[in-house]
Parts: C-alpha cells; sequence; structure tokens
C-alpha cells in the first residue's frame, strides 16, 4: 500500500485529469546536515512550491548504488504529479531543484546529492518513437557515453531498474509503458527477483 513520508502527507493533493507525471527521486551522498532521506523530503517540499503537486508518494527505499560499487546505497522513491506544463518545462523545475541541493553532472551514473529523473509525462513519446526505441535497445556499455542531448519520454531504462520499478509499481501498479503496453507491475515481475530483493524498504 502506497504512504507518504513522515512530514508530506499535507503534501499530497487530488489532481485534475492533467497529464499523469512520473518522477523517480534518488539520492546517495549528503548535502550539508541534509541525509539522503532529507535530500528527497526537502525536494518533495520543493516539488509542491513550485507549478508542479505532489499526488502521491512511494515509501522511500534503500537500494544497491547503480552501477554495482559506483559508491554509498541509494535512498529512491517515485512521485506522482501533476501540473499543466510541458515536458521541458517539467524538466526544468526538477533540474532547478536539483541543482538547489547540490547536484552536478560531472559524471553519467556518478554519486549525487539529488536526482529527479522525469519517467513519464501521460503517453507521450519524446523525441519519437524511432529515437525513443534506439536509445532503448542501446546495450549498457554503449549508454554511458551516448547520453541523449534531448528529453526522451518514456525514460528509456524504466523497465531495466527494479530501483525504478519498486517504488512505481506500489503507487502505479497498474500504469500502462506508452510503448511496450505493459503495465509497471507486470515490468516489475520481468525483472531477476535478486535485483528486485536488494531494493529494501526503510
Amino acid at each position: 500500500m502506497s504512504q507518504e513520508p513522515d512530514g508530506h502527507k499535507s503534501l499530497a493533493i487530488k489532481c485534475s485529469q492533467s497529464p499523469k507525471i512520473i518522477v523517480a527521486l534518488g539520492s546517495n551522498l549528503p548535502f550539508g546536515e541534509r541525509s539522503p532521506v532529507d535530500l528527497l523530503r526537502a525536494a518533495l517540499s520543493a516539488i509542491n512550491d513550485s507549478l508542479l503537486k505532489v499526488e502521491q508518494v512511494s515509501g522511500f527505499y534503500a537500494t544497491p548504488s547503480f552501477p554495482e560499487g559506483s559508491g554509498p546505497d541509494y535512498v529512491n522513491a517515485a512521485a506522482l504529479l501533476c501540473g499543466e506544463l510541458s515536458a521541458g518545462e517539467i524538466l526544468q523545475i526538477l533540474h532547478r531543484i536539483e541543482a538547489d541541493y547540490g547536484r552536478t553532472r560531472e559524471t553519467r551514473w556518478g554519486q549525487r546529492t539529488l536526482d529527479l529523473d522525469l519517467l513519464a509525462v501521460g503517453d507521450a513519446v519524446l523525441p519519437d518513437v524511432e529515437s525513443y526505441a534506439y536509445l532503448r535497445d542501446l546495450a549498457q556499455t554503449e549508454q554511458i557515453g551516448r547520453a541523449p542531448k534531448q528529453l526522451v519520454l518514456p525514460h528509456p531504462r524504466i523497465q531495466d531498474r527494479a530501483f525504478v520499478l519498486v517504488p512505481l509499481a506500489e503507487i502505479a501498479p497498474d500504469w500502462c509503458h506508452p510503448v511496450s503496453g505493459q503495465t509497471a507491475t507486470q515490468m516489475l515481475a520481468a525483472l531477476p527477483k535478486a535485483e528486485i530483493s536488494s531494493i529494501r524498504p526503510l
């Protein structure tokens, strides 16, 4: 059953029929005196203070760093947001919040104080189906050197990552991927059980 982290029940609102915005949150470094858990809570508050609103938040999870051995364990969560903004405008807000909490983008998949990944905006597929499919199908060894220069939606790695799908399936089990047609629950069930069991609720 989904839940809001302590202190955030007041943040959740019921959205209108605007397109569902799905965001993955993560942190594995402190920022000043704020721990990764504190940073996720602060990010949720900052989102709610923007033109976006938090509708629902998963529990917080401890997850192994990705790629394996790249740093301390992460704290991860997922959130459903709403707002009458374009995907580009949403991304700008998320990047601004990341920067406010010390996020830099020097190394792809490196350690970070705050990571706010835009996973999906309604049924949008950006920049187009062909470009999305190309990036989705890249081997992991090629992904590091080929970071997309434009926004790609849905996030091309959703189906591969237990640390995304475990919290996402908690709050939106029937969310349907606009390209594959699979639900969050189905994508999670397709992952190795060892990966799923490595994601621990906090």
